[in-house]
């Protein structure tokens, strides 16, 4: 175990140290992050729109739908 966390702090040290050198090149641009956020808030609200139709699924399956899956 103590071998796993000395190479770990090394690596992590070193890769400080080439982010602070600026010897790495950023993944994402400013644009690609925002795209990224809106898509992101996107997939939130579609998960949340999901959620809420759910229970009104369920109570419908009980009503009337038989069997193991709706279809």
């Amino acid at each position: 175990m103590r071998t796993f966390y000395y190479r770990w702090s090394k690596d992590f040290l070193e890769a400080g140290k080439k982010r602070l050198s600026g010897d790495t090149v950023r993944e994402a641009t400013t644009d690609e992050v925002k795209d990224l956020r809106a898509e992101k808030a996107a997939l939130k609200e579609t998960l949340a729109e999901l959620f809420m139709e759910n229970p009104v699924l369920k109570k419908k399956r009980a009503r009337g739908w038989r069997g193991r899956y709706m279809r």
